[in-house]
């Protein structure tokens, strides 16, 4: 009977601290304060509410505990003359502010953005939480729990705004997008959460099909994280408008890393905004851009494409259409399975943030 119970015990123990590690909160390994923000970025969200914010004039990313981690009821979100909105909070006009990205929290469905007050690297930072009944929010940062990691190698001078240009949390890891001050300026890294350290990162190098060249000084615009045949890959897009891809695997500190062009899809446009989707059991990435309108891009052949190497004059690899209803679009989120939560600018100047259907 004793030998019984010896062996059962330790079983027990093993299951609650199994049990207890899984029930940490990732937000237990932030402090309270107050973050030294310089700017206001891309955002991404990880667990338990936690939103990383990138800050390009601080050359640094914040992970800050928003407290909003409980379903809000859901639902689509919807404000008109959003941009007059903030500005009225702020004590401006709307030509006084930029918002410069949005992001949903999967732990709550509520939106946040990232918001400029004033022009140029002195411009205050905002961040702002926006429920589904259209309720603007700012996020109070005095006395927060967060972290910080410093970027080491983060281009200066006229690089600097765009020394991070694109977030996204995978599997334990904050994904960076940006220029950096090396020879390959182009930059890639994966700093693992919770924060220790940030490394130097890996430089990128793509075959830019419409420039018929290749290119390692141009950032990447956007990118979203997407499993490729099991292994976990970066779809980047550049200026003009190259789609690559990169496996996370390779996001080594000093690596200089290849990308593999698997579409050029029009020069004389800036990609802005991308998130993948399923619908009707096929995924597929929707790319927000500044010239060619919402384009639809099907994934089919992904995982067979091998690069394009040569010029192209036109357009190539994976094929798009574009989605004519909806007009005017900057930023992009996905709200759900079902729907994307867009901020559009109309052409008699009006913005709003509004939740439509994933087409």
């Amino acid at each position: 009977m004793f030998s019984r119970v010896r062996l059962v015990f330790p079983a027990i123990l093993g299951t609650m601290l199994v049990a207890s590690v899984l029930a940490a909160d990732s937000t237990d390994s932030l402090k309270p304060g107050t973050p030294d923000l310089k700017s206001a970025g891309p955002l991404a969200f990880g667990p338990d509410g936690i939103l990383f914010v990138g800050d390009p004039q601080g050359a640094a990313i914040f992970a800050i505990d928003t407290g909003d981690k409980s379903p809000a009821g859901g639902g689509p979100i919807k404000v008109e003359k959003i941009d007059e909105k903030i500005a009225g909070m702020l004590g401006t006009d709307a030509k006084g502010i930029l918002i410069n990205a949005i992001a949903v929290n999967p732990a709550s469905g509520n939106a946040y953005l990232s918001v400029s007050r004033g022009k140029g690297p002195d411009a205050k930072p905002v961040l702002l939480k926006v429920d589904s009944k259209g309720k603007i929010a700012e996020l109070a940062l005095k006395d927060v729990k967060f972290a910080k990691a410093e970027l080491p190698n983060a281009a200066s001078g006229k690089g600097r705004q765009e020394a991070i240009t694109g977030l996204a949390f995978l599997k334990g890891q904050v994904l960076v997008a940006g220029l950096s001050n090396e020879e390959f300026a182009s930059n890639l890294r994966s700093i693992p959460f919770p924060f220790k350290e940030a490394d130097k990162g890996a430089g990128i190098e793509i075959y830019h099909g419409a420039h018929g060249k290749l290119e390692t000084k141009s950032p990447v615009r956007t990118f979203v994280p997407y499993t490729i045949k099991g292994e976990d890959n970066i779809l980047a897009a550049y200026q003009c408008t190259p789609l690559v891809k990169i496996p996370v695997a390779q996001l080594k500190p000093g690596e200089k890393v290849k990308g593999v062009t698997i579409a050029e899809l029009g020069n004389q446009n800036r990609p802005l905004d991308m998130i993948i989707y399923t619908k009707d059991g096929k995924d597929y990435i929707l790319l927000a851009n500044s010239a060619r309108g919402l384009m639809k891009i099907t994934t089919e052949g992904i995982d067979k494409a091998e690069g394009i190497t040569s010029r192209i004059a036109g357009k190539a690899g994976l094929t798009y259409t574009t989605i004519d209803g909806i007009k005017g679009v900057y930023h992009l989120a996905k709200l759900d399975t079902d729907n994307a939560l867009v901020l559009t600018k109309s052409e008699a100047g009006v913005v709003n943030l509004e939740t439509v259907p994933l087409p």
